[in-house]
């Protein structure tokens, strides 16, 4: 563990990652939990209310992830980019940072005409990983998983999945629940990197509009 970024230490286990968004014209803030509940970061969105209202969900942003004791420990940054299968050309991409101003990985969306498809990419670029989701991400009455597999594609190692957390809550709130599920010992970069991919694609495919609110 000595060569761990600092504050890294709780992602050698999986994380559950709660999201509470407060409303259009308000960053985005965040929970990352442990298995027992217990807070082990929390993250703030900072962008502009201007990004938030016109250009949601692409917008451009940068998540801050604090320890505990507020510390700094990742930083998400996400560039404005396209978001459409009908467009194969600047797709989305965040880069992932730990410590801040390090990078420790990519997440960048690949083309694919029916599924939702990423690939998890070291600091180098190199790929590592890849992430695939079903052809419907409504998750009508039942969990919605993002499968994290190897470069193959063929062996499912892991999975990002979108928790469904009842008719009310998702009705009536804008509360998301999702867990992160990955081998132990994973590169804990990469485990950083699993989070930025949670957020990219809770504001891809689940954030709800706020407007009216």
């Amino acid at each position: 563990t000595h060569n761990l970024p600092p504050g890294l230490e709780y992602l050698n286990q999986v994380l559950n990652l709660s999201e509470c968004i407060l409303g259009t014209e308000t960053s985005s803030k965040y929970e990352i939990k442990n298995p027992l509940g217990q807070r082990v970061y929390f993250a703030v969105e900072e962008n502009g209310c201007f990004d938030r209202k016109l250009c949601s969900p692409i917008r451009a942003f940068t998540i801050r992830i604090a320890d505990n004791a507020g510390r700094e420990v990742i930083r998400v940054i996400r560039p404005l980019r396209c978001n459409s299968c009908c467009c194969p050309c600047f797709l989305q991409e965040l880069e992932v940072q730990s410590p801040p101003g390090t990078i420790a990985g990519y997440v960048v969306q690949n083309w694919d005409p029916f599924l939702p498809k990423f690939t998890i990419r070291n600091e180098s670029k190199e790929d590592v990983l890849k992430i695939i989701g079903p052809c419907a991400t409504c998750g009508c009455f039942e969990d919605v998983d993002f499968e994290v597999k190897a470069l193959n594609e063929m062996t499912t190692i892991g999975k990002i999945s979108k928790y469904w957390s009842g008719f009310v809550n998702n009705v009536f709130t804008n509360t998301a629940n999702f867990g992160i599920q990955v081998p132990v010992d994973l590169d804990v970069r990469i485990k950083a990197v699993m989070i930025g991919a949670c957020f990219l694609i809770d504001l891809m495919f689940f954030e709800n509009s706020l407007d009216g609110l």
